[in-house]
């Protein structure tokens, strides 16, 4: 079942067009992703969505009610976790949550949720005092005090360290298995592998495609190596090959299945020696600029 409905979604500032008729649905129970290059629209449709900025055009169902007419009431119900959170550095970690918790009707025990997300030691800790992961913490555990059906955490892991970021998405993998539906806003291509079960790809303020991120890689995979000799090599005829390029004695070749079996056999057979084999799978920045026909920065 949907709990998010967004159809035709535009925003325009004065000449500029920021979102050209987004559309997408979100399923309950799943980690959504919407990814996309920095400044392509991602942070401005999440906050159409919080109701957070009014939309030019379009319709938007958030558990089906309306984000701007209904706004109190969807409030009581969402958990939001901005791209910019920030909090005082004097401010106490239980004084955050505390705060969080009385501007809702039924709040959670702010004080499970320090135990929960790892903070009842930093209970008294000034938030200025945090580290990057801590406070990514309790940026989450503030998200969810009010009880929410869906949460929405915008570029979680930015600036975090290595160690951190993965800490962090075990921690949203969590979120979900609490029952909450997640809206997980990145440009991490990785981050939107690991996490979610299915993703938009952003471009320029329009949807270009959506689909698990598995279905958006597919399965073909990259073979490149260099040949050793200045021999002719004809592989678009091996089973499985899809593509092929060369660059001086740089070759590339695409392709689905067990196509770098047959294509090492192929060569083994013509007596082509090669060096630096490489096989990598095709990842979700290939198929952004397969989509796109740019790169992604």
């Amino acid at each position: 079942m949907a709990v998010i409905e967004v159809t035709g979604l535009r925003k325009r500032y004065a000449d500029l067009t920021v979102l050209d008729g987004v559309s997408f649905s979100v399923d309950e129970g799943e980690i959504f992703g919407i990814l996309g290059p920095n400044g392509t629209g991602k942070t401005t449709v999440v906050e159409c969505v919080e109701g957070l900025r009014r939309p030019d055009e379009g319709t938007i169902r958030v558990l089906g009610l309306d984000p701007i007419k209904d706004g109190r009431a969807l409030r009581e119900r969402i958990g939001v976790q901005l791209q910019q959170t920030m909090l005082p550095d004097t401010i106490k970690v239980r004084e955050a949550l505390d705060l969080y918790a009385s501007f809702y009707a039924d709040p959670r025990d702010w004080r499970e949720l320090l135990v929960e997300w790892g903070l009842a030691d930093k209970r008294d800790a000034r938030f200025g005092k945090l580290s990057g992961g801590q406070k990514q913490r309790l940026f989450i555990a503030l998200a969810l005090v009010g009880k929410p059906q869906v949460a929405f955490l915008d570029e979680l892991t930015t600036g975090l360290d290595p160690q951190a970021r993965r800490a962090t998405w075990e921690l949203i993998k969590r979120v979900r298995a609490s029952g909450v539906t997640v809206v997980l806003v990145s440009h991490f291509m990785d981050e939107v592998e690991e996490l979610c079960d299915r993703v938009a790809i952003l471009d320029r303020g329009r949807v270009v495609a959506i689909d698990t991120p598995g279905g958006l890689v597919g399965d073909e995979h990259r073979m490149r190596f260099t040949l050793m000799g200045d021999d002719e090599v004809e592989l678009g005829g091996v089973p499985g090959v899809t593509g092929v390029s060369r660059t001086g004695r740089r070759m590339t070749v695409t392709g689905t299945g067990d196509f770098a079996t047959a294509v090492t056999a192929h060569l083994a057979r013509h007596h082509v020696l090669v060096s630096e084999l490489r096989i990598d799978k095709r990842t979700l920045e290939d198929a952004f600029t397969a989509l796109t026909g740019r790169s992604f920065d």
